[in-house]
């Protein structure tokens, strides 16, 4: 039984009748198309039935390497962008003491992560720490090529070696890579590094239940076991139920679709704990990645509340009115904080003395539900329990389902990604890479007339 619950309610107005009947079926059919393998980009679905496959012997494996980086290392550095980071960050930042990086557990090494833009003030900084501390590193990339994670593992790599030599960085580096090339690849298998394999048929995007994450959230010293039987609630549900009032994920994607058709071409993910920020950013790439191309797919975007209400609340209460928000609702904290009361009540607060600050939070929460909607802003409800491993396990794979069978709802390959490359090849051009010499000369010349 899955934990998850879609709430529909708040759309209800803002479709034309018998919208979310006909979509569902389209959403059906979808589903046939992804578990039958007949759809866009098919060989990319590994992910699919990823948790019922990954055994006892891989998560015991994972599990031993990651507690032999957290018994020598303070820092482990996280080497990735997209898909190889977002995942891991999201979990992490979920699971994690808010103030993880200040109160130190050394049961739970701070993790940290490079490779994920171009700054240098950034890589710089990183360096001053890991002057300080005892790390280790987990270096993901398939290929070994993509800019910004090469370039950090180079400087990395020169980093490690020259602070524990290089037979002592060999016992202090993981590569998380492709099975049998690429330049990683090469890299780790000439310098005798343990190794991890990026499956041939799961896109970066859909690898958080991958070593790629699953490496760093146990070294962090997170239950990946719990992680992956949640998933597996999640898998087992969506293959066995197809209708909307049984299958949050049908439920899900059916109001999106319907939605998007009815002119909310911006899905807003809107969460009222901050430790799912960067779940939101990993959603964003997981539905912009998949959807975004031909001209089609709703743009994602998001906000944590309530301190986006203070910033972004304006324009999605009065705003262009093509927007709808998904929101993930969760039900319990982990603790619980009392509002004293006060004998001067200066502040007109004692009317909630005595209250849980959650039951604030869960007011403004509805309050602003019913403000938004009522403002011409539909929302879904994603409601859950908790935050654990159980729970993020069944929401990494309920979005990563609804992604890939959205796509097919839309009519793109929810697995590719053409647009990625179009800023490499002029930024390669730029930097005088070999091979691009045209494409430098006719970009130069552009930027000479400007």
């Amino acid at each position: 039984m899955t934990d998850i619950h879609i709430d529909l309610s708040k759309i209800q107005g803002y479709l034309p009748e018998g919208a979310l009947a006909n979509v569902e079926k389209e959403v059906i059919a979808a589903f046939g198309e992804l578990f039958q393998g007949s759809g866009k980009g098919s060989g990319f679905l590994g992910w699919l039935t990823l948790p019922s496959e990954i055994s006892p012997e891989i998560l015991e494996d994972i599990q031993g390497q990651a507690d032999r980086l957290r018994a020598q290392s303070e820092v482990i550095v996280v080497v990735g962008i997209g898909g190889s980071y977002l995942g891991t960050r999201a979990i992490l930042e979920a699971l994690q003491h808010n103030f993880h990086g200040i109160l130190h557990d050394p049961q739970k090494p701070l993790i940290v992560y490079a490779g994920h833009h171009l700054s240098q003030d950034y890589l710089s900084d990183l360096m001053e720490l890991l002057n300080q501390k005892e790390y280790s590193m987990i270096v993901i990339s398939k290929s070994g090529l993509t800019t910004e994670p090469a370039i950090a593992f180079r400087i990395l790599k020169n980093h490690i070696e020259k602070k524990y030599g290089r037979e002592g960085a060999r016992n202090r580096i993981i590569a998380i890579t492709d099975r049998k090339k690429g330049a990683l690849k090469k890299v780790a298998d000439h310098e005798g590094y343990p190794t991890y394999e990026v499956p041939d048929n799961i896109g970066g995007r859909y690898s958080v239940l991958t070593p790629v994450g699953l490496l760093p959230i146990a070294a962090a010293g997170f239950d990946i076991k719990k992680l992956v039987l949640g998933a597996l609630k999640m898998q087992d549900y969506a293959f066995v139920y197809p209708g909307m009032a049984e299958n949050p994920v049908t439920a899900y994607v059916t109001a999106r679709n319907a939605l998007y058709r009815a002119g909310k071409q911006t899905e807003i993910m809107v969460n009222y704990q901050p430790q799912l920020g960067y779940f939101t950013e990993w959603w964003k790439q997981l539905y912009g990645e998949s959807e975004g191309k031909e001209g089609k797919g709703i743009f994602p975007a998001g906000v944590t509340f309530t301190t986006d209400l203070h910033s972004m609340g304006q324009y999605i209460q009065d705003g262009l009115r093509n927007l709808f928000e998904t929101v993930i609702s969760v039900s319990r904290t982990k603790k619980t904080v009392l509002i004293p009361s006060a004998d001067d009540d200066d502040d007109g607060l004692n009317y909630l003395a005595g209250q849980d600050l959650q039951f604030v939070n869960r007011m403004a929460e509805l309050g602003t539900m019913l403000a938004h909607v009522d403002g011409g802003v539909p929302n879904i409800l994603v409601e859950v329990p908790r935050i654990d491993e159980d729970i993020l396990g069944q929401l990494i794979y309920f979005f990563e389902i609804s992604c890939g069978v959205s796509g097919y709802v839309l009519g793109v390959n929810p697995f590719d990604q053409p647009g990625v490359e179009a800023y490499k090849k002029n930024m390669f051009a730029l930097l005088g890479k070999p091979g691009y010499e045209a494409e430098t000369e006719k970009l130069r010349k552009i930027i000479k007339a400007e």
